[in-house]
């Protein structure tokens, strides 16, 4: 058997051994293992355990005489993918059993633990860390004996600008509540993120003080030496220019980024080179590796047989990724890479002649067994597409490639394989990131990473080093950056393409690399060139036709932001909170849902009033939309705020319009000199055909709606809507919602935009009652999510964004189950 068949770079000469076919049988079943722990986590209800008791039924069968009666092969997927459910189930049933009962939230706790991260500074001046917790106080608590509190809490202690705690063993009290976010079809969720951690509680602190009666036992204690090598990093290289990059490369800590940084990453699309990862861990795995074997062999090759050099390579090598993922916070993505390392090692040494695809299932399977909650990470994902597609491009090549040929040819296709799962994650795929990557790469693998590593522990044995070593570290690290920077100044073209053209375009750069025909390659070359040169090229900002009018009014947490469609036409009213360096609803929210609807043009975005929480992110809609004109009823203010040089109409708030030809729209405002809330912009939308009429007030109070009542009164006196839907004013504030509003109105709908247990806390019971009693049905953004609202021939049919939410968000004793409208 030659290398080359080995290293499965001859698929011609390769012949399957003895025993073969038992061996691939244990990967179909390993594979259908990965299968079913990913399916787990599409289902909107998670299986009672009894029910996954029953996935044992296979297993079982296995021992009757109906085995023979089918093929091995069925009995291994199948055993193998009710297996994977299985598996997931029983972690995930786990980690959703642990609650914070409903009464404790908003109150005043004691725990004691220690801290189980890296803290970092957050907002207004606050440290935000991980909390184990190993003690719950109070009577009531510590008589539980069913372990159901959480055991992982995601905390943050403000007015700590320092970013200091007491000590790395704590006793805290803090004030918590449950996993909550917000909720809307695309997007990021938080709640998707913190149920991935593991986090089964988030609060602030209230106060902290060490307790050293805490048990620290191994996880402990990893802990605290990890933040004792945090903080030697930073004290040893305190004085570098690049110490952020330093700090997240060397050990994995990115706390020290700041948002500049990951401008510039995202920009470029190497976020993932601060990620310790498979890349991070390969090259430890590499430089070890040849290092060891060439001691091993200078030194012993008269003592040890070539075998025992290979076991004691794969030991070193072991050791050395393992050593460098405990350095680095074994975080999931670098377990995840230590288990592929692992696994790849294991097979160089076995010299097992098998097909490399098999190694990467086995991979898979290792990874999901010992991390079941992986597939909700997107870098999941993204390192094993990478994988397969390198695979898939080099894997079965007759002949080799030159290494910038090889290096090119790699970028190429990992950039298109990858775009369509950036696609379904609601990112872009930046064409900035193919010359980028293209430099930061190999000058990471072969400049950056080695000079880290060797001048980290130069370093650490001889300290008086540093003053050499932190000049050169900041030259090769300022090479980088330097690069990355220019790169994201560039002003790089978009490529705009629906899911079809992107899968397209993936599959087709993939088949140019691998099929050996010259006509075909030129051709498809030819095809790419011209469908990226069509898809960068800025077409008309049209939208697409929607066949019914609708109302989407999202969910921003303590905000509001409505989207109105009908025809092409898009009007947006608000844009959510924003605050700056922090948090925007216009990126996190709106930019993703906006693009999954396909919406190019906003024609009309109506900004109520100048608040914080109904105006955010502006120039950031302004730049990714073409955007007709503003409606404010503040425009002075508003323009204002804009970047120089923004060309976009600013209107005050009057007059009528129709929305796609469909729609009627009415735009008032207060007369006199009225700032903030009650100077909001009120929009009136009124589909005369289904009758229904739509109210966003803004934040206008209580003198400011008698106002509006009399103006609607005279304007329309005649005009009673079958089914009249309003958006509660100033969300559901106790200066709001009077009761000559809510009667004189008497609406079949109120829909309240709240954040859940905001410090508010809106919506104010006496609103709700107001409402209650005009015999209003109630909907609060904090516990149905983003609302759908479609117009039929003969109704309003309504969709809550929970509906379609997965089981750790939607199930039963969760937040979102227990939300209530007061």
């Amino acid at each position: 058997m030659s290398e080359n068949s080995f290293n499965g770079t001859d698929r011609h000469s390769w012949r399957a051994p003895a025993g073969f076919s038992a061996v691939f049988r244990a990967v179909l079943g390993i594979f259908a293992f990965a299968c079913g722990v990913i399916l787990l986590y599409r289902l909107a209800v998670l299986p009672p355990p009894v029910w996954l008791l029953g996935a044992t039924l296979p297993v079982l069968l296995w021992f009757f005489p109906i085995r023979q009666r089918l093929p091995k092969s069925f009995w291994f997927i199948t055993i193998g993918f009710a297996s994977g459910m299985a598996w997931a189930g029983f972690w995930a049933h786990e980690r959703l059993d642990q609650k914070l009962p409903a009464d404790l939230e908003g109150q005043n706790v004691q725990v004691s633990g220690y801290v189980c991260n890296l803290p970092v500074a957050g907002s207004f001046a606050s440290i935000r860390f991980s909390f184990c917790v190993t003690r719950w106080y109070g009577n009531s608590l510590t008589s539980k004996a069913d372990n159901t509190l959480p055991e992982k809490l995601r905390l943050a202690w403000y007015g700590q600008p320092e970013g200091d705690l007491p000590g790395h063993r704590l006793r805290l009290e803090v004030v918590l509540k449950r996993p909550h976010g917000t909720l809307n079809p695309e997007g990021f969720r938080y709640e998707d993120w913190l149920f991935r951690k593991g986090y089964r509680a988030t609060g602030s602190v209230r106060s902290a003080i060490a307790d050293t009666s805490v048990f620290c036992a191994l996880a402990c204690q990893y802990h605290r030496m990890h933040a004792r090598l945090a903080r030697w990093v930073d004290k040893q290289f305190a004085g570098a220019r690049h110490h952020p990059l330093i700090a997240s490369l060397l050990i994995g800590n990115r706390g020290h980024l700041s948002a500049e940084h990951w401008d510039v990453f995202k920009a470029t699309g190497t976020i993932h080179l601060v990620a310790i990862s498979g890349l991070h861990l390969g090259l430890v795995a590499l430089g070890a590796g040849v290092i060891a074997r060439r001691l091993l062999l200078a030194v012993s090759s008269y003592r040890m047989s070539e075998r025992s050099v290979r076991l004691a390579v794969f030991l070193v090598v072991l050791l050395c990724c393992l050593l460098y993922a405990l350095a680095a916070g074994f975080t999931v993505p670098t377990r995840r890479a230590l288990i592929m390392v692992a696994v790849g090692s294991w097979f160089v040494l076995k010299a097992w002649q098998m097909p490399i695809w098999h190694s990467l299932a086995i991979a898979l399977g290792l990874v999901l067994l010992l991390d079941p909650f992986a597939p909700l990470d997107q870098g999941f994902w993204l390192s094993f597409g990478a994988v397969s597609v390198l695979i898939f491009v080099f894997a079965g090549r007759l002949r080799g490639t030159g290494w910038l040929a090889g290096l090119v040819l790699a970028q190429g296709t990992v950039f298109a394989g990858l775009w369509p799962i950036l696609e379904l994650a609601g990112q872009g795929q930046p064409v900035a990131g193919l010359l980028a990557n293209l430099f930061a790469i190999p000058w990471v693998s072969l400049v950056v990473m080695p000079a880290l590593i060797v001048g980290g522990l130069l370093v650490a044995l001889f300290p008086v080093l540093s003053v050499a070593i932190v000049p050169l570290l900041d030259a090769v690290l300022g090479c980088l950056w330097s690069f990355l920077v220019w790169v994201a100044e560039i002003s790089w073209p978009g490529l705009d393409g629906n899911a079809a053209e992107i899968v397209g375009f993936a599959v087709l750069t993939l088949l140019i690399a691998t099929v050996p025909i010259r006509t075909f390659r030129i051709a498809g070359v030819a095809l790419v060139l011209v469908w990226a040169a069509a898809a960068s090229f800025p077409g008309a900002a049209e939208n697409p036709r929607t066949v019914q009018p609708e109302v989407r009014v999202w969910d921003v947490g303590q905000g509001l932001s409505v989207l109105l469609r009908a025809g092409k036409e898009v009007v947006l009213y608000d844009s959510g909170p924003e605050v700056k360096g922090v948090f925007s609803s216009a990126e996190s929210v709106l930019l993703p849902n906006l693009r999954a609807l396909g919406v190019k043009r906003i024609d009309t975005l109506v900004i109520s009033h100048a608040d914080s929480d109904h105006s955010g992110g502006i120039d950031l809609l302004l730049a990714e939309f073409d955007v007709g004109r503003i409606v404010t009823g503040e425009p002075a203010v508003i323009r204002a705020r804009l970047a120089p040089g923004s060309q976009v109409n600013i209107l005050g708030c009057a007059g009528d319009e129709t929305l796609g030809g469909e729609v009627l729209l009415s735009y008032w405002k207060a007369a006199g000199d009225f700032e903030g809330n009650d100077a909001s912009c009120v929009l009136t939308a009124w589909q005369e055909g289904s009758g229904v009429e739509w109210i966003l007030p803004g934040d206008i109070s209580t003198p400011i709606e008698a106002r509006y009542l009399k103006h609607a009164g005279s304007r329309l006196p005649e005009n009673k809507p079958r089914k009249r839907v309003i958006v509660a004013p100033h969300h559901g504030s106790k200066t709001s919602s009077s009761e000559a509003w809510v009667s004189g109105l008497s609406p079949d709908l109120v829909i309240y935009t709240a954040g859940y247990r905001h410090r508010y806390g809106h919506p104010h019971k006496d609103v709700t009652g107001r409402y209650q009693r005009a015999g209003a049905e109630a909907r609060n953004t904090a516990c149905s999510g983003a609302l759908i609202m479609a117009l039929t021939a003969d109704a309003l049919e309504i969709q809550e964004a929970r509906d379609s939410a997965p089981f750790w968000i939607n199930g039963p004793g969760l937040a979102r189950d227990q939300c209530k409208i007061p």
